[in-house]
């Protein structure tokens, strides 16, 4: 699967200033997703971690991937995919937040 800034998900991109560029941008998004997790009670942290994407929009991320591992996307469909991989990213980092909030809470 190709990822939105290049390389393939779940690999490091392939040129320094990228790889850079890509972890800059992910500790912006760690530390804003950190203060947004502060507003979190353990109910809602909770049903964030229990959050599950839709069955329909699961199967269009499938077919989005498959179609970008194929090299068969059109220009709009690689916008919605990129859209859709960000939003997932998004919604993982915030549930790594609020997991992390709950084992706080706990001990």
């Amino acid at each position: 699967m190709v990822g939105v800034i290049g390389s393939r998900i779940g690999e490091a991109p392939t040129s320094p200033a990228c790889y850079r560029n890509h972890m800059n941008a992910a500790s912006g998004l760690d530390g804003l997703l950190g203060s947004l997790s502060r507003c979190l009670d353990a109910e809602s942290a909770r049903r964030l971690i229990d959050l599950r994407v839709d069955l329909p929009v699961q199967e269009r991320i499938d077919t989005l991937a498959r179609r970008a591992n194929e090299g068969t996307l059109s220009d709009s469909e690689r916008s919605e995919y990129e859209a859709l991989i960000n939003a997932a990213d998004f919604i993982s980092i915030l549930k790594l937040k609020a997991r992390q909030y709950l084992n706080s809470a706990i001990q």
